[in-house]
């Protein structure tokens, strides 16, 4: 599992790591099932508290990406295909709300914005 932080970003760690594993699950790179590293592991392979990587999966796990087992670890938890899509479709807004702002910010037109997500829908 490849999980990448970036100390520039103004994302909280946790929530860079609770959101790239969402991602990884929902591209079904993580499949059910699939065990995920330990919660000591993740953060030595971080070099982040343990702490960090414990809100991260506390997070995951409130959210239903994930359970945990008592001293087996984390697991990828079953995921119906439609609350999958509502997830998705979630993340989508919320990034598309991101593009709007950011496109107002320069004064990017919606017939221009519409333009550019052609073209890169087309790619």
């Amino acid at each position: 599992m490849k999980v990448i932080i970036s100390n520039s970003s103004k994302e909280p760690i946790y929530e860079q790591i609770t959101n790239q594993i969402k991602s990884l699950i929902l591209s079904g790179e993580l499949q059910e099932g699939a065990a995920l590293p330990s919660i000591r592991q993740l953060a030595k392979d971080l070099k982040i508290s343990v702490i960090t990587t414990k809100r991260a999966y506390e997070e995951l796990e409130k959210d239903e990406f994930i359970y945990s087992i008592v001293g087996k670890g984390s697991f990828v938890a079953e995921q119906n295909l439609e609350v999958i899509r509502e997830k998705k479709l979630k993340v989508i807004e919320e990034q598309l709300n991101a593009v709007i702002t950011n496109s107002k910010e320069i004064g990017l037109s919606l017939e221009d914005l519409q333009q550019l997500l052609d073209i890169l829908y087309e790619e």
